[in-house]
């Protein structure tokens, strides 16, 4: 089927698969409201030109030079964070983020890596993406379900629809597969990765995404029973040591909260969240619902989640 026929069926996957969880917890029409611009910036450039290019890549670049390329997703994402969301890097991330690309190139690398229009279009997709993580990281007043059924929807049947005028509708079996590949590889992980990179922050949440290609390695050995070889091996070390940065990328000094109403899943005892439930289960468990942070001035260990997104001052007394 063609890039668009293809782009719309993942996504409208993945709306199919969140479909049961969007119900759970409704967003207001003020939450709707805020956070308009920014779920609009995600659904045209992540959900409708980012796949798009993607579908169209790989239709001529070689297996090995995608690999390679969609590492420029993390790339773009740590460097769109830092110098544009001004979202707290620091060393050892940036650390982390070579590591891990060197480990794609180790990985991918089959000494046939061809820039030509392939490349280009799935560099161009890394970039959308790139932009679709940081502003979805920083969406807290849709809950991730919400996020990832608005972008499959709205994105996924518009590029349906342009691909159905071009091509014509692909057959019944094709459907179904594209339908269940998206639900997995699209509805469930951009689910659970806005979930999580609103608790590490956008860089360091790509940067733990980023070991996708090394899981699929670990599934082909187990799996597939696909020979392994040492390259690989070292790739997956290499890979695995620059996320360990991120585990231990926290840092602690004083910083000031501003008064702040919004939506997230939260649990009560990270020192931010000490409002009043009705019930004592809701205290001691993780729930989500609509609440507001008093402003408060504070030293404690942190990343750039939801709740620290300030400036930083570098070495030099600049601030970032």
């Amino acid at each position: 089927m063609g890039a668009f026929t293809l782009a719309g069926l993942l996504y409208l996957g993945a709306a199919i698969a969140v479909l049961p969880f969007i119900g759970r917890v409704r967003p207001t029409r003020t939450d709707i409201r805020r956070g308009a611009s920014r779920l609009a910036t995600a659904v045209v450039l992540g959900g409708a030109v980012g796949p798009v290019l993607l579908a169209a890549g790989l239709a001529h670049a070689p297996a090995a030079s995608a690999s390679l390329l969609l590492n420029l997703e993390l790339v773009f994402t740590t460097l769109l964070a830092y110098f544009v969301f001004r979202e707290h890097i620091g060393p050892r991330v940036a650390a982390g983020t070579a590591l891990v690309v060197i480990a794609g190139v180790v990985l991918g690398w089959s000494g046939d890596a061809e820039l030509r229009w392939g490349a280009l279009l799935i560099a161009g997709a890394c970039l959308c993406w790139g932009v679709d993580n940081c502003v979805t990281a920083n969406l807290d007043e849709l809950a991730p379900a919400h996020i990832t059924f608005v972008k499959g929807l709205v994105a996924g049947s518009a590029n349906l629809a342009i691909g159905l005028v071009l091509g014509g509708p692909p057959r019944g079996w094709a459907i179904v597969g594209a339908l269940v590949v998206g639900g997995f590889g699209y509805g469930a992980s951009i689910t659970l990765w806005v979930a999580g990179a609103r608790d590490l922050g956008a860089a360091r949440g790509q940067l733990v995404f980023a070991t996708a290609p090394f899981v699929g390695a670990i599934v082909a050995w187990t799996v597939l029973r696909d020979a392994v070889s040492g390259r690989q091996l070292v790739s997956l070390l290499v890979a695995a040591v620059g996320v360990s940065f991120v585990l231990r990328s926290g840092h602690a000094h004083e910083h000031a909260h501003h008064e702040v109403e919004h939506d997230h899943e939260h649990v009560h005892d990270d020192g931010h969240h000490d409002h009043v439930h009705d019930y004592a289960d809701q205290a001691t468990s993780r729930h989500q619902h609509v609440h507001q942070h008093e402003a408060i001035v504070h030293v404690h260990p942190h990343m750039p989640d939801l709740h620290h997104r300030h400036e930083h001052a570098d070495v030099t007394g600049n601030r970032s």
